[in-house]
């Protein structure tokens, strides 16, 4: 499924990045790896607030719904 249907304070795996390769490479740089975990902190009207590498990544709707969890 999606990261946009992860809810807040759940941690998942992802299981796959998709999309185009210069949106996947944006999203490796920014920590978002196959088998990485992620975190949702906050959502709001699909832009979400995530933990990922102990950081804290602002991504929008678009980005959330090519990582698969």
């Amino acid at each position: 499924m999606p990261l946009t249907m992860a809810k807040a304070g759940e941690t998942n795996i992802i299981k796959k990045v998709g999309g185009k390769e210069e949106a996947r490479r944006f999203l490796e740089k920014l920590g978002f790896v196959t088998g990485g975990e992620v975190t949702v902190v906050s959502e709001l009207g699909g832009n979400m607030i995530v933990n990922v590498k102990e950081s804290r990544v602002a991504i929008n709707k678009d980005m959330a719904n090519k990582i698969m969890i």
